[in-house]
């Protein structure tokens, strides 16, 4: 089978070609409501942006060099974390003002440290929420640039990702510092490092642990091509470590940086037999029951623990799934929703700041509330495998990645 492209990489992809002089034309993109929130706040604020047929097609974007133009309007993002923090970066560029609002999720869910960042750099920009979330106000005016010191040991690697995106076109070149070294979901980071070299800006890290992007290197329109998203991979493979058999998802580059692809290695150690052959992956479920892991950190791919969860069901002993405080701030608090499903089923679980262990037992059918939360849904479908009568309520949230999901999970 093959998974729609990566909702990460295209959204990326996006707001970079969206920044670049020139057409770009972007391969195999992901089409969703994420994505679509995205185009549509960068045609708002001035760039063109051509979908042809919809997902799959090339879609090209006529970029404005940087000289973005503020709507009249507030940019409204809906639920799309990603969509939130990248713009309220991007819009700095303004001449100005920018107002960003979303749901009333994203008006829970905290931005400040993101904003702190921007004023360390001369950004200006207001928190018109509560709590230090969103609305947003982005004065603009230019992002400066210089210096700043980041805490995102708990919070979210896309506030590092949002002025990394938005960097080569600040007045000077800037230089990203972290509390203990620490950034939560860091492979996140790395592939918008990989992302923005592609488009031609020269950024990375130092031996010191921090990040350096060279102002004055503007990003170059060019065709690039989307790889399947590794963030839905994630199902069909746990699928057929649940259920038995053989799942082979096509188009996976070898050395992808999606940083879901780690799942792989945790369903080995599990006993499922991964290949890995040209441009595709391949897992067989185990020949016995599946191996318990006992305690995984899965920090570096929080969006694939909500799966590891569900697969955690089906295991020859407890699980206990570590560093993901993150998930608390997520679509939905996903680590209380896990909590509550997972016992809906029978289930033995309880989640803690920033864990969950999971322990199998006898399993019944239930109805499973998904939160509006594509990848509460997506999961707790593979638990369906196995257990009959599980319902999934509100199937339609997957239109946030995989709109088509439920579909193609039916040919499994």
């Amino acid at each position: 089978m093959r998974v729609p492209g990566s909702k990460s990489i295209t959204n990326r992809a996006l707001l970079i070609a969206a920044l670049a002089e020139g057409e770009s034309r972007l391969v195999s993109a992901l089409a969703s409501d994420d994505t679509d929130i995205m185009r549509d706040a960068l045609t708002a604020l001035g760039a063109r942006i051509d979908t042809g047929e919809g997902e799959g097609d090339s879609w090209r974007v006529e970029g404005v060099g940087a000289r973005l133009t503020a709507p009249s309007e507030p940019l409204f993002v809906g639920n799309s974390g990603t969509s939130a923090r990248f713009l309220t970066a991007a819009a700095t560029l303004c001449l100005d003002p920018v107002v960003i609002d979303g749901s009333p999720r994203m008006r829970g869910r905290p931005i400040r440290d993101l904003v702190d960042a921007l004023a360390q750099l001369g950004a200006r920009v207001e928190i018109l929420g509560d709590g230090g979330c969103p609305p947003v106000r982005v004065l603009g005016g230019g992002l400066p640039g210089g210096e700043a010191l980041m805490d995102v040991r708990e919070s979210s690697s896309q506030f590092v990702s949002a002025i990394l995106l938005t960097a080569p076109y600040a007045d000077r070149s800037i230089r990203l510092r972290f509390v203990d070294n620490a950034v939560v979901s860091r492979p996140y980071v790395d592939l918008t490092l990989e992302v923005m070299r592609s488009f031609g800006a020269e950024a990375g890290w130092t031996r010191e642990g921090d990040l350096t992007i060279r102002s004055g290197r503007p990003y170059v329109a060019r065709d690039y091509a989307v790889e399947p998203d590794a963030s839905s991979a994630v199902y069909p493979l746990c699928a057929a470590a649940i259920a038995g058999g053989t799942v082979r998802v096509e188009g996976v580059p070898e050395r992808s940086a999606q940083p879901d692809f780690g799942i792989l290695e945790l369903l080995e150690k599990m006993g499922c037999h991964v290949r890995r052959q040209g441009l595709g992956v391949e897992v067989a479920g185990p020949t016995g029951r599946l191996r318990s892991l006992g305690e995984i950190d899965m920090n570096a791919m929080p969006d694939a623990a909500l799966a590891m969860a569900v697969v955690a069901l089906f295991a020859d002993g407890p699980t206990r799934i570590t560093g993901i405080p993150n998930l608390r701030i997520k679509e939905t608090d996903r680590l209380a929703a896990l909590e509550t499903e997972l016992r809906r089923l029978g289930a033995r679980a309880e989640a803690g700041p920033d864990w969950i262990q999971v322990a199998p037992g006898p399993l019944h059918g239930a109805e499973i509330e998904t939160y509006d939360d594509h990848r509460i849904a997506m999961a707790f479908s593979l638990a369906g495998l196995r257990v009959p009568g599980l319902v999934i309520r509100d199937p339609a949230c997957v239109s946030k990645t995989w709109p088509n999901y439920f579909e193609v999970f039916r040919h499994l």
